[in-house]
């Protein structure tokens, strides 16, 4: 394996900073027991420049959210020509658009939620859907800002304007019918759907705080499901991470009805920009089939450094 200078991006202003932060900091360091040289970016308004002066071979982006997970970051490395990990920018501005997501898959036969954009004033008139329903930004990822909307919830009935929710931080939100059931997820790397794990939040749904609070939510892997859901989630994430041009790794996050058999299960979203830290799902299902996590952050350099610099 050839010694490479590898600048890790991570931090930025996004709603997901301090995960990026944890993520970047855990690559790093399993670049630099691998040998390579690393140079850590907190991102800023100065990154260019920051990138410019390093001048890596290649640059690990651990950042998530927005502008790191939305193309923006994508298209800048872009001009500088830079290599960088992960998926490219126009795979990026549809996957991080929870309805362009939805536009470029379901032609397709991957089944999602249906739903439609509303605006948050509007939500104090009545509701968008029937109750339960789930109120989400359309451009965020690690569930931020996701509302469930049930009979009996705390919201009030219509939502009243100064009950806490996405309504107060959005313009828009995109309303979706709430599916019950369990929740999946599959992460695939190149073209390897790894297996699925079974998130069994301790209250609640699998929000923010769910996702990243030590303790909060039970990871069951290999999620104890039928053989027939294992194998559809496998075959759902490979086809929705080559449909959307995925690279590196991705996560396709599902929920599943296990009432209704393969008939309902839904993929909720694919995530570009997967966590990459002590509680995240890849590296799980990645030691979880023989993999340690330098061996898969050294995977998804090798997967960047597969193609040409754009100049």
């Amino acid at each position: 394996m050839n010694s490479l200078h590898i600048a890790v991006l991570m931090g930025g202003p996004s709603a997901e900073r301090e995960v990026s932060l944890l993520s970047g900091a855990g690559v790093a360091r399993a670049l630099e027991s691998l040998g390579h040289l690393v140079t850590r970016i907190d991102m800023g308004r100065d990154v260019a420049a920051r990138l410019a002066e390093a001048a890596p071979d290649v640059v690990f982006n651990a950042l998530h959210g927005t502008p790191g997970e939305d193309g923006s970051v994508q298209g800048m490395l872009d001009l500088m020509g830079l290599r960088y990990t992960h998926s490219g920018m126009i795979t990026s501005v549809i996957a991080i658009d929870k309805v362009l997501t939805k536009q470029a898959l379901v032609p397709h036969g991957i089944p999602m939620p249906g739903g439609r954009i509303v605006k948050s004033e509007t939500l104090h008139d009545g509701d968008p859907l029937p109750r339960p329903y789930v109120l989400k930004p359309v451009n965020e990822g690690s569930s931020v800002g996701v509302a469930i909307v049930t009979h009996d919830g705390n919201y009030g009935n219509p939502i009243a304007p100064g009950a806490e929710g996405p309504w107060q931080e959005f313009d828009e939100l995109l309303a979706e019918p709430f599916i019950r059931g369990r929740e999946l997820t599959t992460a695939v790397l190149g073209d390897w759907p790894m297996g699925v794990t079974e998130l069994k939040p301790k209250s609640g749904f699998y929000d923010y705080d769910s996702k990243y609070t030590d303790g909060m939510t039970e990871h069951v892997y290999p999620a104890d499901i039928p053989d027939e859901i294992t194998q559809a989630c496998k075959a759902l994430a490979l086809k929705s991470h080559r449909l959307l041009g995925c690279k590196g790794c991705s996560r396709s996050d599902f929920r599943w009805d296990d009432e209704r058999g393969v008939d309902g299960l839904f993929l909720l979203e694919v995530n570009t920009q997967p966590g990459m830290t002590a509680l995240s799902l890849v590296p799980e299902q990645a030691r979880h089939n023989g993999m340690s996590y330098p061996e898969l952050v050294q995977r998804i350099v090798d997967e960047a450094m597969k193609g040409e610099a754009l100049l």
